[in-house]
């Protein structure tokens, strides 16, 4: 059974690979996408439910994983959008 610090540890995992995107708009998606999902699942008091949920996290945090390490193998050019990386 998922309780809530797996859940919230579930969450920055998954959002510590989606800054691993190097596309700009894959990176926005991916951040989206986790963040309006566990909001969507914030209320959920069912412990099925949750551990559904919580399941379904976990085959997301793996692809996720795989998506990100296939991202890392291109090179994208950047966006307008992006911020620059600043030099000291």
């Amino acid at each position: 059974m998922a309780n809530s610090k797996q859940v919230l540890s579930l969450y920055k995992q998954m959002l510590e690979k989606a800054y691993k995107f190097d596309n700009y708009n894959f990176r926005e998606y991916a951040k989206r996408k986790i963040h309006n999902s566990f909001k969507e699942h914030k209320g959920l008091t069912d412990e099925k439910e949750i551990n559904q949920f919580y399941n379904q996290g976990i085959n997301s945090l793996a692809q996720l994983h795989r998506q990100t390490t296939i991202s890392q193998m291109f090179t994208f050019d950047k966006l307008v959008v992006e911020p620059l990386k600043k030099h000291h």
